[in-house]
């Protein structure tokens, strides 16, 4: 799997819906107006002598015709709209529409602490912040991944999952889900619930057309109505069905990689493959019975819904094939037994983190400096074994105080909180007294907390932890995050300074979460082609090589050889007194507008930039996992 061409290809897939829609919408334009001027007069068939299509054409009211073609594309477009801004914010909404219960930790249930544990290790071996984790009440073994990024994606499963699969049939299913958040398969679901709920409200319009004529007295204008009313409700639900079937093409298309791509970052296909033949065994099996489910049916993790249209009504390929394709040697037989470790959840869940602590944790620098920009990049969004088993000794490594304070809201403040306050004794002063007085209550005290546990985190750390802790912010208030944000800015800006490392917190924060609380679908058209960015480009390869000094080479010179990586630009480093933070946020929101298949030869650069010298320090590689997130493009720990 690439990471960029899943990308470009979810893009590609975008388009191409785009126009089997603006079929549809055109067939649907074709067969209203047809309705109309049959039911209202303008087209009689006796006159026409039968329905013939060139006298029909001659006999077509060309006035009518267009006013109610612009009558049906308003109504598709505004009720496209109407659904996709209320999916706005991103994949809570979705988990929300589905009545999922949100899972702020474990509450001594054993199954729901290993769901969170598989989670938050996923997240931080692909690089992405942990997601929020909802919880549906169903006995189906089922999940889904939703957002319209990695920022704002949830992740959703169903008590059957938790309940039925074995930890590792489990985490082959949460592996399954952060493949369609890497592979860029969310926006597309979110665009896909959008346009067909615009379509069936053809249908819904027809159907309370049909109701009114039934408490109608005048005969006449009520059989005219009724005709009407039947044939929205016939025209609208054609629509559907054919919106249906490029849905369900397009989703069984993706899941076939999704698997793939689970069994690479799991290197355990036994887990997904086992996963699978539990849902085969199980009398529910993975069937959702929520009224929503069908609006989601295309994002879920196996079939979800029941057609009667079977194989060409499914969103998902059946579950025989599915299970050949990770193991051709399978016998043919389901899973008809609870997994053993279920029995021993108690045990589980308190040993998930309990890794070997012989060999510490590698820095990420040391790591980097043994690999050539050309590995790094081919981590981007392709996390394997090795980033799980880092994870899982990351999370071990961590002081308990970070863990626990990571996945409370007011605790998750208090982290942020705590990693800009600076070493100077009076400016940290100054930031804890502002904190003591503009805070949250209790935000204050949680900050206390970990100042005075004296612990100060590996720098390898400090993003990962920022990671862990936005699931949290998510739970915030408008009100709440709008202060959490401006103390954040407060803190940072007390010195009259700001760090590369207080930029990046600062970006990575607020690229994240300012979608979540804006209200507005996190859509960006990914258009720009390298040319036509080559100042942002210039920026910030010249701001990467500043951040470390060089050894051995000249500052132009690393330049001169990373800008070779973008092919013929014609840029030169940029003096220091031309950069500035604000000139570095205006260079990265151009940049995250590049087509993917752009962005690693940036990336290939911008690696060139800090490993041509054979020495990387942590900040190094802090800023250029910081500049990963900002363009979308997770990178894992860096593994070898």
């Amino acid at each position: 799997m690439n990471f960029f061409k899943s990308q470009d290809d979810a893009r590609r897939n975008t388009g191409r819906l785009v126009i089997l829609f603006s079929l549809a919408v055109v067939s649907l334009i074709v067969m209203t107006n047809l309705l109309v001027m049959f039911v209202f007069g303008y087209i009689n068939v006796e006159q026409t002598g039968g329905i013939n299509t060139e006298q029909l054409i001659q006999h077509i009211d060309w006035q009518v015709f267009l006013v109610v073609a612009a009558a049906v594309t308003t109504t598709i477009a505004l009720g496209s709209l109407y659904k996709i801004l209320a999916l706005a914010g991103g994949g809570a909404r979705v988990a929300e529409m589905l009545d999922a219960e949100l899972v702020v930790n474990g509450n001594n249930d054993i199954r729901k602490q290993r769901l969170l544990n598989v989670v938050e290790e996923m997240a931080i071996a692909s690089g992405t912040p942990v997601p929020p984790v909802y919880l549906l009440d169903e006995d189906g073994i089922n999940a889904f991944a939703a957002g319209y990024k990695p920022g704002d994606a949830v992740i959703g499963v169903t008590r059957g999952a938790i309940e039925k699969l074995g930890r590792e049939q489990l985490q082959g299913v949460i592996a399954h889900e952060f493949s369609h958040i890497l592979n860029g398969d969310m926006k597309l679901n979110i665009r896909l619930i959008g346009l067909l709920h615009g379509i069936l409200l053809i249908g819904m319009i027809g159907y309370y057309i049909l109701r009114s004529t039934s408490h109608s007295r005048r005969s006449k204008d009520s059989g005219g109505a009724a005709v009407l009313g039947l044939g929205l409700v016939v025209i609208g639900y054609a629509g559907t069905f054919f919106g249906n079937l490029i849905k369900a093409a397009v989703s069984r298309q993706r899941e076939f990689l999704a698997d793939a791509s689970a069994v690479q970052f799991t290197r355990n296909p036994d887990g997904i493959a086992g996963a699978l033949k539990r849902i085969g065994g199980e009398a529910t099996g993975s069937i959702i019975e929520n009224p929503s489910a069908l609006q989601i049916s295309h994002a879920l993790f196996s079939q979800g819904i029941k057609t009667w249209l079977g194989s060409l009504y499914a969103t998902h390929p059946p579950l025989e094939k599915r299970i050949y394709s990770i193991q051709p040697q399978w016998d043919g037989e389901f899973d008809y037994s609870l997994p053993a470790d279920i029995d021993q959840a108690t045990h589980k869940s308190t040993a998930d983190h309990q890794v070997s602590t012989e060999q510490p944790v590698a820095t990420m620098a040391a790591v980097a400096a043994a690999m050539s920009s050309g590995a790094i990049i081919d981590q981007i969004g392709q996390p394997t074994a090795s980033h799980l088993e880092y994870a899982q000794q990351l999370l071990n490594d961590l002081p308990p105080e970070f863990t626990s304070a990571v996945n409370d809201p007011f605790s998750a403040r208090a982290v942020i909180y705590f990693l800009v306050l600076d070493k100077d004794k009076a400016v940290h002063n100054e930031q804890l007294q502002h904190l003591k007085s503009a805070a949250d209550t209790g935000v204050y005290e949680e900050t206390m907390k970990l100042v005075r546990a004296g612990y100060e985190l590996k720098k390898e750390y400090r993003l990962t932890v920022v990671d862990m802790a936005l699931a949290s912010l998510h739970q915030l208030s408008a009100k709440q995050y709008s202060l959490f944000k401006q103390n954040l800015n407060t803190l940072i800006e007390i010195d009259s300074k700001i760090s590369l490392f207080e930029w990046s917190i600062r970006k990575i924060v607020f690229h994240h979460l300012d979608p979540v609380f804006s209200k507005k679908p996190g859509t960006k058209h990914q258009h720009l082609k390298l040319k036509h960015a080559k100042d942002a480009c210039a920026l910030l390869l010249s701001i990467l090589i500043y951040s470390g000094k060089q050894q051995g080479i000249s500052d132009n010179d690393v330049f001169d050889i990373a800008a070779r990586e973008l092919g013929e630009l014609d840029i030169s480093l940029l003096q220091k007194n031309e950069i500035s933070l604000k000139s570095l946020n205006q260079s990265l929101d151009e940049l995250a507008k590049l087509k993917p298949l752009e962005k690693p030869r940036l990336l290939k650069a911008c690696a060139v930039s800090i490993t041509v010298d054979q020495r990387i320090t942590a900040e190094e590689v802090e800023i250029y996992r910081a500049i990963s997130a900002i363009l979308d493009c997770p990178m894992p720990p860096l593994v070898v």
